[in-house]
This record gives C-alpha cells, structure tokens and sequence, in this order.
C-alpha cells in the first residue's frame, strides 16, 4: 500500500478472473488477468484479500496512463464471497 500526497490510501494489484462462459451455444472456460487499482475504503479492503479468495469486484475500466492505453480496473466496490467474511459489501464513501 502506498498513500498519495493527500494522504489517501491507494492499493494495486492483478485481479485473475476464471469461469465458464456460453459462446456460439458451446460452453467456454475462460481465464484472464488483469491489473486493478484500489484507492481510500477499497484500497483497505483490498489489502485484506489473500491471494485465490473469491471475492467480486465492481468498478470500471481506464486507460493506465496517458501514454499507455492498457486497461485497468479502478474498483469501487468490493464483495466477500459467502463463507468468507459473510458477504460483507464495502462500497467507498462518495
């Protein structure tokens, strides 16, 4: 976890994703990567999350950088699975 220079938290990771998709009628597994940002509440909870605990992610998508266009999740709400934590949604203050 780092802090910006206004003092709020902020957390980067990779978010792996894998499920079972239905493409063209056939059933699909998919797996991908892809890195997340976490800032305030979210970056907290974040750092809270061991590595392959199912967890569900809302946010959006947004370029890395002005000069790299890669996409990156900036999540906003996060969700324990049940079993883990009991469900509990965090959503960031707005």
């Amino acid at each position: 976890m780092r802090f910006t220079p206004a003092g709020v938290p902020v957390m980067e990771c990779v978010i792996g994703h894998r499920s079972e998709q239905v493409e063209a009628g056939s059933p699909r597994w998919v797996e991908c990567e892809i890195p997340a940002i976490a800032l305030g509440d979210s970056a907290r909870w974040i750092q809270e999350v061991a590595a392959g605990m199912p967890i569900r992610l809302t946010g959006f998508l947004a370029a890395r950088s002005k000069n790299s266009k890669q996409p990156r999740l900036h999540v906003t709400k996060i969700e324990f699975e049940e079993g883990n934590t009991n469900g509990k949604v965090l959503q960031e203050e707005r």
